[in-house]
């Protein structure tokens, strides 16, 4: 494995039962390991503690689509400039939506988006808190409700948001590099 990140942090060697089995999972549902998991596989509890989050606020039951959140994490990831998630999440857009212009659009700038009204107001939601999160009042969360979101799905929204701005900030913080498949995937 070349390296995924600018730390000398090798995998585990050997790779755990375990992890070796959600590799192999990887593998066999998405044709790679992605480097962000490689890039935690230097040590089990952080790959584990990551992973379940991950699958919390991407995968849990929610009132947003799996494409939504997919949408939220580029548009976020697209005001902190993450190459790594930005990459990644722009495959996984594309590939949801079957719309290679949506996600290019959403990398490069959402706004310019053929968007519907519910998509627009969650993206200035999720785009506003990544900006300027002091500034959210109950008028921000009312615009959601307007166009259908439930309390629970704002708070989904507002997790969904939170959890790749952590993210980018680590994945720029170490250089965190791409699998190169996914620049060709769907488009």
């Amino acid at each position: 494995m070349s390296n995924v990140t600018a730390l000398d942090l090798p995998l585990m060697d050997p790779l755990p039962e375990r992890v070796q089995k959600y590799f192999d999972v990887c593998t066999d549902k998405l044709g790679l390991v992605p480097n962000v998991l490689q890039a935690y596989a230097f040590d089990e509890e952080k790959l584990n503690a990551f992973s379940a989050l991950y699958k919390d606020v991407m995968l849990a039951d929610s009132g947003l689509s799996k494409l939504e959140r997919e949408m939220i994490a580029v548009a976020v990831s697209a005001v902190n400039r993450c190459f790594y998630c930005l990459v990644a999440h722009g495959a996984a857009v594309r590939a949801l939506s079957e719309d290679p212009a949506l996600g290019e659009a959403l990398v490069m700038n959402y706004r310019v988006a053929d968007l519907n009204a519910r998509q627009r107001a969650m993206l200035d939601f999720a785009v506003l808190m990544t900006e300027a999160s002091y500034t959210i009042e109950e008028t921000h969360r009312q615009d959601l409700r307007n166009v259908g979101f439930t309390d629970r799905d704002i708070w989904d929204i507002a997790s969904t948001a939170g959890f790749y701005n952590m993210t980018n900030r680590m994945a720029s913080a170490v250089d965190m590099r791409p699998n190169p498949e996914y620049h060709a995937q769907n488009r």
